[in-house]
């Protein structure tokens, strides 16, 4: 996430991440190793800020995995900013 700060640098609003722990049953395995949420203004601004840095970011990947990423863009809904 370090090189995702770098290089996106002022368009990105907000930056998680996560560690698959497990699933829903006891003891089965997560369904994703890690998750990383990348927050922009608008979908338009995430499309200009990672286009121009496409490369770099995917080729950073597989210093820290060797699974294939899964992207998807969504949209908050809900923010509550700590507990429910």
């Amino acid at each position: 996430m370090r090189l995702v700060r770098e290089l996106i640098g002022p368009a990105l609003k907000g930056l998680r991440a996560e560690k698959g722990l497990g699933g829903a049953a006891p003891g089965s395995p997560a369904q994703y190793v890690a998750v990383g949420h990348l927050v922009f203004e608008s979908v338009e601004a995430a499309g200009m800020a990672l286009q121009a840095h496409a490369q770099r970011l995917m080729g950073d990947i597989p210093n820290f995995t060797n699974t294939q990423p899964v992207i998807q863009l969504s949209e908050i809904t809900l923010d509550s900013g700590g507990p429910a």
